[in-house]
């Protein structure tokens, strides 16, 4: 057993302009939830601390700098999962929240385990979570494409249509020295995304799934598809087969594109802080560390 870090930006057609940021953005993240763990901090507490960084970084989608909704709106999704108690949170659709993965680490510790929209919002201002203006969270970069697909909208017709690229959503799993197992994931969608819709990120099983028997798992993608085959919890089964996490993230991401015909990417951690990812998209930016590494790896 050992600890682990492993954090995602998201799996898609990453912009060159883009590739060095997400580089050390996501460097950035899995140093901060190392740093935690190494503290003796628990894998809920680095996993949140590494999204909310990525959320802070306008490079990523999710919180500060996510993709626009077709009116021109923020709609921000998280989900964090407690793999010692099976315990989760999540929230979808809010619209006033920086930091969303904050929010739903408040409902994972609530009775409820999802909230959206004006209830999950509401539920923040009770918890003295502030609520800010959406026009805080949109940057020029991410105006300038709503304003180039408002021009000339995508054709998205039928039930298989694939979605516009890009993909920025940000994820981790931790695991820390007691061998607790956390994993969260957070996104703002995709590209003009109609009001309204929720991808896998939110969804346990789907965009998350952490169980310290087993491990822990956060997606990346389309998520349309990757919410038919529950990804992550499948992924999460493979592991319990018995393979080990670099094969069992290839196997969930061949399944994810022989069954659906899905793109996308997930990373694991196994209860022994053996970790894994794969991806069939063109790229995925990803960052890790593993105990006995002196330093984070960061790739793209």
């Amino acid at each position: 057993m050992g600890m682990a870090v492993i954090v995602h930006g998201g799996a898609g057609a990453i912009e060159a302009h883009h590739l060095e940021a997400h580089r050390e953005g996501t460097r950035s993240a899995a140093q901060i939830a190392w740093d935690i763990l190494q503290r003796g901090g628990s894998a809920l507490d680095a996993v949140e601390a590494a999204v909310i960084v990525m959320e802070d970084n306008p490079v990523f989608d999710a919180g500060i700098g996510a993709f626009l909704d077709r009116e021109g709106k923020v709609s921000l999704d998280a989900s964090i999962m407690d793999g010692r108690t099976l315990d989760a949170g999540a929230v979808a659709g809010v619209e006033h929240i920086k930091n969303p993965i904050v929010l739903a680490r408040r409902v994972l510790a609530s009775e409820h385990t999802f909230l959206i929209g004006r209830g999950a919002e509401e539920f923040a201002r009770e918890h003295n979570i502030a609520l800010i203006d959406n026009t805080l969270l949109r940057t020029p970069e991410q105006i300038a494409i709503w304003e180039q697909y408002r021009a000339q909208p995508p054709v998205r017709e039928g039930a298989h249509y694939v979605p516009v690229q890009g993909f920025g959503t940000v994820g981790c799993v931790a695991v820390d020295r007691d061998g607790n197992i956390a994993a969260g994931t957070s996104t703002g969608g995709t590209r003009f995304k109609r009001p309204g819709r929720v991808g896998d990120s939110p969804l346990i099983g789907a965009g998350v799934y952490a169980d310290n028997t087993r491990g822990g798992a956060s997606s990346t993608g389309w998520g349309e598809t990757i919410t038919r085959v529950v990804l992550a919890k499948h992924a999460i089964d493979v592991l319990a087969s018995g393979c080990e996490p670099r094969a069992a993230a290839r196997l969930a991401i061949e399944y994810l594109a022989r069954r659906v015909g899905g793109t996308g990417g997930i990373i694991l951690a196994d209860l022994h802080g053996r970790i894994g990812f794969a991806f069939n998209t063109p790229r995925m930016a990803r960052a890790y560390i593993v105990e006995g590494m002196s330093n984070v790896i960061a790739e793209v």
